[in-house]
């Protein structure tokens, strides 16, 4: 371009001539960002990874381009990966440790910019170290809200007591997932309806299934369901149940909820968003969440006390957060995507949303074709919609009036999928950090391939 810098002109007459020359394309790429030219250095980034794909160097460069666009979540999935490596390069620890404060996650980014300072000296930016808060010896304090607190003191921890449900729902209550309820069936309710076939070939009563996708697509009501379909006892565990700030409080927390679910046999314990309690450890260096995570490993293995008989489920929107130790066999060792419900699918929770309403001749599947990768959740947002809007108009003429297909496809219009977010994240993963294929699922989803 006759604008460009004369610098960029010349690595690029000099890429013409050289276009495989990986050094000289990254160098391209590094004046560009200088020049503040990050969608250009994205292309270059990606050209030259094509060449060499394993350049941390340049998968670096490629995450600094998505962090200065605002692309923080294609950033971040590059630089996870990076991390977790042997050999993290200090600026890997420095951007991520940038973009962790950005999201919020104070405490984390000090301890990503503590590495970054220890492996290079010269990264040290004081700037960043005042907005993070670190002006103190904190190797025995927490970081609250990107400052230093000193040790919690001398109380103890509080009592903590978990209710057995009995849930009187079943399959039939949810709509669709014909395929995860039968990867269920084989893993968890057809060892308890066969337990002497499942015995004959080594197969105990037992084990994990960890459940992933987008909020809302019901992953938390399939689990209930399970426990419903065994009519066995259900512990729905959020991270609220388990976390203190007491040291070691957490774990006896935890292991005491195990504890529950064994005295109840047989008992679904069912972990909602796990990835708070599952995060992985590199993410915790210094951090005593590594010792919850040890004894919820530890609580799945079964070390002390047998799991026979307790069901574990556990459900996650983020999946990459998580520790890649709870999917060993014997843990999490079943891992399955709860896609966006499919026009059948959405048909048939239409259907049960709407029993026990008036309606009048609802035409369910053309609804559902309209409602294209709509969660179940924002197919309830639907009906509570129409629902509304028949109220209203009830109130103003005196008589109610049913529900008829119109009015849940003009609701249907008012309200946007959530789902599309939460695949925009996703697919950075399943493209850039899918070790052992683990978002093969989501790859064949969106047809990436």
């Amino acid at each position: 371009m006759a604008d460009e810098h004369p610098s960029i002109q010349s690595l690029r007459a000099a890429l013409e001539v050289s276009p495989d020359n990986v050094p000289l394309r990254e160098h391209l790429a590094e004046t560009l960002m200088q020049h503040g030219l990050a969608e250009e250095a994205e292309s270059e980034y990606r050209t030259a990874l094509s060449q060499a794909p394993r350049n941390v160097g340049l998968k670096v460069g490629l995450a600094r381009a998505f962090a200065q666009q605002g692309k923080d979540s294609h950033a971040m999935v590059v630089i996870e990966e990076l991390v977790q490596s042997a050999d993290t390069p200090a600026a890997a620890y420095l951007l991520h440790a940038r973009l962790l404060l950005r999201r919020g996650d104070v405490g984390f980014a000090v301890t990503e910019y503590k590495a970054a300072i220890d492996a290079d000296e010269s990264l040290r930016d004081r700037d960043l170290e005042e907005t993070l808060g670190i002006d103190a010896d904190d190797e025995h304090s927490e970081v609250v809200d990107g400052r230093l607190r000193a040790g919690w003191g001398e109380d103890g921890p509080s009592e903590t007591s978990f209710t057995i449900e009995r849930p009187s729902i079943n399959f039939g209550d949810v709509g669709g997932m014909d395929d995860l309820k039968e990867e269920i069936r084989m893993k968890i309710i057809y060892p308890l309806e066969h337990e002497e076939m499942f015995k004959a070939y080594g197969k105990t009563v037992g084990g994990g299934v960890l459940m992933y996708g987008p909020p809302g697509c019901g992953k938390t009501h399939l689990a209930r369901a399970t426990a419903g379909e065994i009519k066995a006892g259900f512990l729905s565990i959020g991270i609220n149940d388990v976390l203190e700030m007491w040291i070691g409080s957490s774990e006896r927390n935890l292991h005491e909820l195990f504890e529950s679910a064994r005295r109840n046999r047989p008992c679904v314990l069912f972990f909602d968003e796990v990835d708070a309690l599952g995060a992985s450890r590199t993410d915790m260096k210094g951090s005593a969440g590594r010792h919850l995570i040890n004894q919820f490993l530890a609580e799945l293995d079964g070390v002390k006390s047998s799991n026979d008989g307790v069901l574990i489920l556990a459900a996650t929107n983020a999946p990459w957060h998580m520790d890649s130790a709870f999917r060993r066999p014997g843990r999490f060792d079943r891992i399955l995507f709860v896609p966006p419900p499919d026009d059948s699918a959405r048909a048939e929770v239409l259907r049960i949303l709407c029993h026990g309403k008036p309606s009048a001749d609802i035409d369910h599947a053309a609804v559902a074709k309209k409602a294209r990768d709509f969660s179940g959740a924002d197919l309830k947002a639907v009906v509570d919609l129409a629902v509304e809007v028949k109220l209203a108009a009830a109130m103003k003429s005196g008589v109610p009036e049913p529900l008829k297909t119109r009015d849940l496809t003009a609701a249907v219009k008012k309200i946007k999928p959530s789902t599309k977010d939460w695949f925009a994240t996703a697919r950075n993963y399943a493209l850039y950090s899918n070790q052992g294929g683990t978002y093969d699922d989501i790859i064949k989803y969106l047809k990436l391939q």
